[in-house]
């Protein structure tokens, strides 16, 4: 294997020669098949440069300027960087870059305003929504009394007018809005007018389409939002980590949730590639390729109708699509399995009102952010959208055989990390 131009690999072989072997069959891995898990994607060079520094070495407890150790200089300046660009991409007025995953973020964001036994709104787990969310599994339906919203049963879209009646039947102290598995706008001045008229906080989780607000290819939350939660990797490209915007009137419940409340040490080295990946975002390609992003979504929800497959709620807005596959005769689970075997990455997903069970599922989730990175554009996901169709019309060896060589094709010419072989 050659140098992967981001790590000292010499040293990691010397040390530690199982754990190189491994990491290096995970890279072999995403560089030859096709990733469309649509919360997955790849980060530059750059950024996991910035992930292996000796930044890792340094706790830094509190925020830029007010650190409870010495020796915070230079790691405030790191920090500093993310916040005041995360402030010039979103038009934030406040950031925090510390929350180490999505579900810290939004763990800090609700004990910022709530107790628990407060009332919180979210999209059901079963119709796209988020484990941290309010579902009964998560400590948000734990700590939390949840009154979920779902989708309309026939046009499987969020209704604002449902939204608004259970609103204000239940009158939660929070809604939330943002999903895992959604393929639609959000309608963000309907939710904060429904949160004005009953005196309730709006939460936006903007996890999945952070790097598509970046790049101007889905609408803004922040303006209407009083907190907006997010990770820093899936459309972000960044490491995996995650943010918290909000008004200035929230900043500081919002840090001292973050710290001391939630998190001790902020993690500097994934601070740093957050720094750096916004650095990224800044840049007129990441707007290309944010909008490249949708198109392929698009192509690919066009191209798998026409295969044969029903897309739930008839289409895609943004990066991901649930495709239902029912009418195939198959299920989730045996999809996923199908498709791995042909060097096509997806994962099992339910769809609204799904008669499986989750672990079985009526559905896949397919998103576009990794094969975007890579390169690939409307010929090559329309392409991809037929060998998907293939493989799940047509269980024989042989199609299996043409599927997986093909996929090797594409994968010689757009794969993320060219020059590890």
């Amino acid at each position: 294997m050659s140098n992967p131009g981001w790590a000292d690999w010499a040293a990691v072989e010397k040390v530690d020669p199982e754990a190189a072997e491994a990491i290096l069959k995970e890279v072999h891995r995403e560089n030859t098949k096709i990733e469309l898990i649509a919360s997955e994607n790849f980060s530059s060079t750059a950024v996991l440069a910035a992930l292996g520094t000796p930044l890792t070495n340094k706790y830094a407890e509190g925020y830029p300027g007010k650190r409870y150790y010495g020796g915070c200089e230079f790691v405030d300046v790191v920090e500093q960087l993310a916040i005041d660009r995360a402030k010039t991409i979103f038009g934030a007025e406040h950031v925090n870059v510390q929350p180490h995953s999505g579900a810290s973020a939004n763990a800090a964001a609700y004990f910022a305003f709530l107790e628990p036994g407060d009332k919180i709104m979210g999209l059901s787990l079963a119709h796209g929504g988020h484990l941290t969310h309010g579902h009964f599994a998560s400590f948000s339906g734990k700590l939390f009394d949840v009154a979920p919203y779902t989708v309309d049963k026939e046009t499987e879209r969020i209704d604002m007018d449902e939204v608004r009646d259970i609103a204000l039947r239940e009158r939660p102290k929070m809604i939330v809005a943002g999903a895992s598995a959604y393929s639609r706008l959000w309608d963000f001045p309907a939710f904060k007018s429904i949160c004005d008229e009953i005196g309730a906080l709006f939460l936006v989780d903007a996890a999945h389409f952070l790097g598509l607000i970046a790049g101007g290819a889905h609408p803004n939350p922040v303006p209407y939002a009083d907190v907006v939660t997010a990770t820093t990797h899936k459309t972000m490209r960044g490491p995996r980590g995650a943010m918290i915007m909000c008004k200035q009137e929230h900043a500081s419940a919002i840090d001292k949730s973050v710290f001391p409340g939630w998190q001790g040490g902020p993690l500097m080295h994934s601070i740093a590639g957050k720094a750096v990946a916004f650095a990224e975002a800044l840049g007129d390609t990441f707007k290309e390729y944010a909008h490249q992003t949708v198109k392929n979504a698009q192509t690919l929800a066009q191209t798998l109708t026409e295969e044969g497959c029903r897309i739930v709620s008839g289409g895609t807005d943004n990066h991901l699509m649930l495709v239902d596959l029912q009418p195939l005769g198959i299920t989730g689970k045996e999809a996923e399995e199908r498709l791995d075997q042909v060097g096509i990455t997806v994962n099992k997903n339910a769809i609204p009102y799904d008669p499986e069970k989750p672990f079985i599922a009526s559905g896949i989730r397919v998103g576009t952010p990794a094969i975007t990175t890579c390169g690939m554009k409307e010929t090559e996901t329309a392409e991809v959208g037929r060998l998907i169709a293939r493989t799940l019309k047509d269980p024989s060896q042989a199609a299996a055989d043409e599927v997986q060589a093909r996929v090797i094709e594409l994968t010689e010419r757009f794969r993320p990390y060219p020059d590890v072989r």
